[in-house]
């Protein structure tokens, strides 16, 4: 890995964020740039919090898993049997194996792809009334459904809702207390957490992006005020780290899930694979090059990143929506 390279291409840049490239227990590359908020001028550190936003889909995923793991859940058992959707459009042939892997074909809150926007919808959905896992559900529970279950493979943010409320269930815990005990807790990760927009926490970088005039904007308005299961966590790189080695390791699943975890399990499309929340970027000979899970959001992007190859470890995390990309991109080029 060029060192210098990537060095020089941060200081030409404006990238606001962290990168941590190690190497097992070394590190390779680290730095950060730009603030944690414009607004004060608060430099960006290698131990700033930063919003995960879908990576969070990784805890949840890990959650479920832990809980099939103790016999509470059932991958291939309906979502009916941990949810009450009675009077929803939700099928009772979906599973947590398909929202887990993005092929249930219930609608997501915001369809994306035909047309729907999230600035819309933030536009018109008070995002301070979205606390508890439960408030989700009427953003989509009425929605009719795209595709019959386990026939497509789109993206769907509302699948983790899900499986996060069967986490509940099954363990008797608000999801946010779970992931901080059963997850981060065993993982190491001291300095990760759900933090409210709202509250003033220290080490916590604020979402801002440019408009098109040169300004900024905040994302307090844009997204939920705390995390939920399929986005919105907060975290240092090195809690990342921690978490990735951790599920490597065996210390939050059982040696059958572990490999579960680490292994795709639906086609995405040829060139990608999707697991239980990692994603899989494949070489031609269908072979592993990469495994992932990004996340972006209004004021958050970033990824967790691991290269079978070259063993190496990568975490980007930026606190603007285009942030990351670019160094994503540099650095992918060298793998």
């Amino acid at each position: 890995m060029d060192t210098q390279a990537i060095q020089t291409f941060l200081d030409d840049s404006d990238f606001s964020g962290v990168v941590l490239v190690r190497d097992g227990d070394r590190t390779i590359f680290e730095a950060a740039r730009g603030f944690a908020t414009p607004r004060w001028q608060v430099p960006n550190t290698l131990d700033t919090r930063f919003d995960t936003a879908s990576i969070t889909k990784l805890f949840t995923s890990v959650a479920v898993l832990q809980q099939v793991d103790a016999g509470r859940l059932d991958l291939e058992a309906s979502i009916h049997e941990y949810v009450d959707l009675a009077g929803s459009t939700i099928g009772t042939d979906v599973t947590l194996l398909h929202l887990l892997t993005h092929t249930s074909g219930i609608a997501d809150d915001v369809d994306e792809e035909a047309g729907e926007s999230y600035a819309d919808f933030w536009a018109q959905t008070p995002n301070y009334s979205l606390v508890e896992t439960r408030d989700y559900l009427p953003l989509f529970s009425q929605k009719p459904p795209l595709a019959a279950p386990g026939v497509e493979c789109v993206d769907c943010n509302v699948g983790y809702i899900l499986a996060g409320l069967a986490v509940e269930k099954a363990s008797g815990l608000g999801y946010r207390d779970y992931v901080r005990e059963e997850i981060f807790a065993r993982s190491g990760m001291t300095d990760s957490g759900f933090f409210d927009r709202r509250d003033g926490v220290e080490r916590v970088a604020e979402g801002w992006d440019r408009r098109e005039d040169g300004s900024w904007v905040s994302n307090i308005y844009s997204s939920p005020a705390i995390g939920s299961p399929d986005s919105g966590a907060h975290a240092t790189a090195g809690d990342l780290m921690n978490f990735l080695n951790a599920v490597r390791g065996g210390q939050l699943l059982s040696k059958e899930y572990t490999d579960e975890f680490f292994t795709p399990q639906v086609a995405y499309d040829d060139d990608v694979k999707y697991g239980f929340g990692l994603e899989f970027d494949l070489n031609e000979n269908g072979s592993v090059r990469s495994y992932y899970k990004d996340g972006v959001n209004a004021g958050a992007s970033g990824i967790l990143r691991h290269y079978p190859t070259s063993g190496l470890d990568v975490v980007v995390l930026s606190n603007a929506e285009e942030g990351a990309w670019d160094l994503v991109v540099e650095l992918d080029a060298q793998f």
